[in-house]
């Protein structure tokens, strides 16, 4: 029998191939590979940089997606595309990693009164999620259970630790600058954690532009009133509109932030962890904290 690299091999066993686990974008997939280790194959569908929240597959992402075990998906809303996707991929079972946890509510515009969806931006969300992973893993695949186990007590070891050390960080912020101004409102999380008030252009980039001459004007306004010096934008959208706010409102444009998606291996976020850490010094350095 000839030996392809699969689990087994060379064992005199039958050879096992990996699974394969697709998840709908680049930060799933980052945790979800820091359980699986190297018992199962982790695809994001979409690819670093993307924009997750309208993404429009392609003929061949359903291609690629073909024989795959299991979706994590976020849920809460995120991927308006999730449901026309697997309708069209077949029967391959999914999980949801947000179950469990209770979402913040978005407070404006047409999306008020529905979850905010960005839950991983807590660390202490990113648990469940972990959590989540683990057990979807150890059901698909029981005999690396042991291997599953192991790789998310580790990585939610990793997780707290970066919880607390942001919780640090972000609390040196003089009191009269913690105010958080981005394009879009993803950071309602880690605002909560970390004592921080928010504003922002729009709710959701599902219906992201640059910014309504109302939006633009309330958060111009915010800015103006809380003497904030420092206004930001996402990494997956224009900053046009946020760039104006800096200008009208006296503010400094402090920089781009990362949500929805990372980068590449050779760019700024590769892994979910470093996201919240490059994020967090972004902010400490537009708003005047310490890092």
């Amino acid at each position: 029998m000839r030996c392809d690299g699969g689990i087994g091999c060379g064992s005199g066993r039958p050879i096992l191939r990996k699974k394969t686990v697709l998840t709908t974008f680049t930060i799933l997939a980052d945790m979800a590979q820091n359980v699986a280790g190297d018992r199962l194959n982790v695809v994001s569908i979409t690819k670093p940089g993307a924009e997750i929240h309208g993404y429009q597959f392609t003929p061949s992402d359903l291609v690629n997606a073909r024989g795959a075990s299991l979706i994590l998906n976020n849920g809460l809303g995120l991927e308006l595309w999730f449901e026309k996707f697997t309708r069209q991929l077949g029967q391959v079972p999914s999980v949801t990693l947000t179950d469990g946890i209770k979402p913040v509510n978005i407070s404006a515009d047409a999306y008020k009164g529905k979850p905010n969806p960005h839950a991983w931006m807590s660390p202490k969300n990113a648990l469940v999620y972990v959590e989540n992973i683990r057990k979807a893993f150890v059901k698909l695949d029981p005999a690396g259970a042991k291997t599953f186990n192991a790789n998310a007590k580790a990585y939610s070891a990793k997780i707290r630790a970066v919880d607390a050390r942001l919780k640090t960080q972000l609390a040196s912020l003089p009191k009269n600058q913690r105010a958080l101004v981005t394009c879009e409102g993803a950071f309602s999380y880690l605002t909560r954690d970390y004592g921080l008030s928010e504003h922002y252009l729009w709710p959701v980039n599902a219906e992201e532009g640059q910014g309504t001459p109302r939006q633009i004007k309330g958060v111009i306004d915010a800015v103006r009133a809380g003497k904030i010096p420092a206004v930001f934008c996402e990494s997956t959208v224009p900053t046009r509109g946020m760039q104006q706010v800096a200008r009208e409102a006296g503010a400094r444009f402090g920089g781009v932030l990362y949500v929805d998606s990372l980068t590449d291996a050779g760019g700024p976020v590769p892994t979910y962890l470093t996201l919240l850490q490059k994020d967090a010094d972004t902010i400490l350095r537009g708003l005047g904290g310490q890092k």
